[in-house]
């Protein structure tokens, strides 16, 4: 049989009721708030944590490192796996600030949708403008959610009209906004005919929801003033009349993005959006890799590790690879093979998340993401199959923009420090680079706060104070072309040269006459700011 909308095989019913999706945003927008928001519709906690908020209730789940604690920022991507209704979402967290996009750049290969959390008041800022671009170039289906409507917001049409014109994509409304800011009463589904009245009261409690029989109900005059309801009436003709139809495969193809307004905070249009993502988000993908496209309703296992995190549990040293599968029905137990290593890996105690907390699962399907414990086998772009050497592709490195050194506090420990970095490496949370003159390490990363970031987790996780350094360079670039080309300029170039944690050359550069100098100088060899990790 086959599917309607791909004319591919129907998928197993585990499969088709999957739904993997992480949230973007700039930061601030709410996409925190939001996920805690999906947890708690989705029955995984019972009362939902505040960014901004005091003691308990202060504790979100998404943001599990000690710093994302204190600053109310998310710094690392999580995963969180729950159902609602008859599916199961897999949804991720990604970090909002554009110090630490790589790791949403990582995630978004992991994915079959994106959530875009737009703040009502600001609209599209600069780092959603980004991370769409990199949704688009993946042609992944977005989904939007206004935010914080409850607070002064731009005019809805103002909204729809910059989303069009900033990110050149169609938007339909799935639900239209009834006022703003403390006028804000709800939102009319423009999808299921309902009003949606938003609870001011208890902010975990969802509002009254009222069936009606389209606008002109006579229910419509018993909840929303005359004059509100006359402006909701000729909004919603002009946006019928405006605005593009909901098309479920235009949707999925990335060309349209339904809309929908709320209050995360006050667990305003959450519901609905968790039901949109039901009904308009992809069930899980076709996945490329060098030889084949891998599709999920394969019988054998296929999956590829986009992150590493250490140390989620401050009491084990231990590190855990996130997997997103992409084929087959894995059981705990089954012997993979690390097809980097060309060795067979026994997954003894694989694991579902709700960010920091993890249990061990007896089974996965192809669309879900699992975490594997392990001792440093496992690295970001790493694939494990039932036996196929496969590799996907897509997962990105970038050169990192600041370049620093970094000394241990007590010169004694500096071993100690090289582990360190060399693990954080491996995490992704930076690029380190050992120079081919000289002692220590040239730590690199996209944004200042990273640094922050690498010497607070250093401190709390191996109890060693370090401090960065400026350093001599100023950037670096991966060195491409043949072994022996590479060779000779790496003989050439002794002062400038370096290897990143697997080994590969890399040319440090103080200017920009460092880049041109090689770019006329060594026409066999060229100078990369990516590098992709074959899995």
């Amino acid at each position: 049989m086959l599917d309607q909308n791909t004319n591919r095989p129907e998928l197993p019913s585990e499969i088709a009721r999957r739904r993997t999706f992480a949230i973007i945003s700039h930061p601030d927008a709410g996409k925190t708030t939001l996920t805690e928001k999906f947890l708690l519709f989705g029955g995984a906690i019972q009362m939902a944590g505040q960014v901004r908020a005091k003691g308990e209730a202060r504790r979100t789940r998404s943001d599990f490192m000690q710093m994302e604690k204190d600053r109310g920022i998310s710094v690392s991507a999580s995963a969180m796996s729950f159902d609602f209704a008859k599916y199961r979402y897999n949804l991720v967290d990604t970090p909002g600030h554009s110090d630490f996009s790589e790791d949403t750049y990582r995630t978004l290969t992991a994915v079959d949708a994106a959530i875009m959390v737009i703040d009502g008041a600001k609209g599209v800022e600069s780092q959603t403008r980004k991370l769409f671009e990199v949704c688009r170039l993946r042609d992944l289906p977005i989904l939007t959610f206004c935010n914080k409507m409850d607070r002064e917001s731009r005019d809805t049409f103002d909204i729809i009209d910059e989303i069009q014109q900033n990110l050149a994509i169609d938007v339909t409304p799935a639900s239209w906004p009834i006022g703003v800011g403390s006028d804000f009463l709800g939102c009319y589904d423009l999808i299921n005919d309902r009003l949606e009245l938003m609870d001011r009261a208890d902010r975990n409690k969802r509002g009254e929801s009222v069936v009606l029989n389209g606008l002109d109900d006579p229910l419509m005059e018993k909840h929303i003033p005359a004059a509100q309801l006359e402006q909701l009436r000729e909004e919603v003709a002009m946006a019928r009349e405006l605005l593009p139809a909901l098309d479920p495969q235009s949707v999925l193809e990335g060309h349209l993005s339904p809309i929908w307004f709320g209050s995360a905070i006050n667990s305003f249009g959450v519901k609905e959006l968790m039901e949109g993502i039901a009904a308009y988000a992809p069930q899980p993908q076709i996945l490329r890799a060098e030889s084949r496209q891998v599709a999920p309703e394969e019988s054998k296992v296929t999956g590829f590790v986009f992150k590493v995190q250490a140390n989620m549990d401050p009491k084990h040293r231990d590190r855990v690879a996130f997997v997103r599968l992409a084929s087959g029905h894995f059981e705990r137990g089954m012997k993979l093979l690390h097809v980097r290593s060309k060795k067979q890996m026994a997954v003894a105690n694989p694991v579902l998340f709700l960010a920091a907390d993890r249990e061990v699962t007896e089974e996965a399907w192809a669309g879900d993401i699992i975490g594997i414990p392990n001792h440093g086998q496992l690295r970001i772009g790493d694939a494990l199959t039932e036996g196929e050497a496969l590799r996907f592709t897509g997962i990105p490195s970038f050169a990192p923009e600041l370049l620093q050194a970094c000394r241990a506090g007590d010169p004694l420990k500096a071993k100690h420090l090289d582990k360190a970095l060399l693990q954080f490496a491996e995490e992704g949370a930076a690029k380190v680079f050992k120079p081919a003159f000289g002692s220590g390490f040239v730590v690199g990363v996209v944004g200042q706060l990273q640094f922050e970031v690498l010497a607070s987790r250093i401190e709390m996780e191996y109890g060693l104070p370090v401090r960065f350094e400026p350093s001599q360079f100023t950037s670096a670039r991966w060195v491409q072309g043949s072994q022996a080309a590479v060779d000779a300029f790496a003989a050439a170039n002794k002062q400038h040269m370096a290897t990143d944690s697997d080994g590969d050359p890399v040319f440090m550069t103080r200017l920009q006459w460092d880049i041109d100098r090689v770019a006329r100088d060594y026409p066999d060899v060229k100078l990369t700011a990516t590098k992709e990790m074959l899995v």
